[in-house]
């Protein structure tokens, strides 16, 4: 059951996907994705961003892809780091980059070291962006990502690491003094205060076609950021909840009273 039609919408404005037209530019995030940006510009060696669930983490990481121009970055984006073994991992990083991996792990190294050697001649840089981070379970691999420093020529690194996950990452890492040691960039996404929920909310209407309408009463909106402690994925699931309920009850407009009946219906 679709309720675009009734609020004036083209497209769903709530979706639960790191679709990169849905993304926001807050304060925040813009000082995140300058962060990673120039961490990878500059050659860093590592990157770090940290972030409660659902505060964005993913969506930065896809807009930051967008943002790297193909003519000069070769980039691998691991989202499910948990699954790999070291040499598993080794095997899946050659294949994003498009190399044919097999035989052990010495001559995976191999075939990455001068698979980036040919990058520098060729004047690109190598990124490894890789998403919940901290379900890492093994350290030895965390210790194998260190290792991947090592890849440099005239004190330049050859490959950027780029670890993106939720807080208990900076644990695992400090726990690691020589893998902490070299994060060059390190930033924490928080959640949106009461101001940016809001524009956060009007922000993603204007993208799916509400063109400046208040779909969301001022007490709505305050409620909403009350309810959902300004977590991105929070706001868009109770906001898209608030759509189909005030399309089915023919609102012409959602109000303090139908969020909170919805947040209270879906224990929110």
């Amino acid at each position: 059951m679709h309720y675009e039609a009734h609020w004036g919408l083209e497209l769903p404005p709530f979706e639960n996907v790191p679709d990169p037209k849905f993304y926001y530019p807050s304060a925040k995030h813009e000082e995140g994705l300058r962060r990673m940006l120039y961490g990878i510009e500059a050659r860093k060696g590592a990157v770090m961003l940290t972030g409660e669930i659902g505060c964005g983490k993913t969506m930065l990481s896809r807009t930051l892809v967008r943002q790297l121009p193909i003519e000069r970055y070769e980039i691998a984006l691991i989202t499910s780091p948990s699954l790999f073994e070291p040499q598993e991992f080794f095997r899946e990083l050659l294949y994003q980059f498009g190399i044919e991996a097999s035989g052990s792990k010495l001559e995976l190294v191999r075939g990455l070291n001068e698979y980036l050697l040919s990058n520098l001649k060729r004047g690109k840089d190598a990124v490894l962006i890789i998403d919940e981070a901290q379900t890492i379970k093994n350290d030895d691999l965390f210790e194998e990502l260190r290792l991947l420093l090592n890849f440099q020529l005239n004190d330049r690194f050859l490959l950027t690491l780029v670890f993106i996950g939720q807080p208990e990452l900076n644990k695992r890492v400090n726990a690691l003094p020589q893998f902490a040691q070299r994060i060059g960039v390190r930033f924490h996404l928080s959640s949106f205060d009461q101001e940016g929920t809001t524009r956060y909310i009007e922000f993603r209407l204007g993208v799916a076609g509400a063109e400046g309408r208040q779909v969301f009463s001022k007490e709505a909106l305050d409620v909403i950021f009350l309810t959902t402690g300004g977590v991105p994925r929070n706001i868009n699931k109770l906001a898209d909840l608030c759509l189909l309920n005030g399309f089915l009850e023919r609102k012409e407009q959602v109000d303090g009273d139908l969020v909170n009946r919805v947040a209270e219906d879906f224990s929110m």
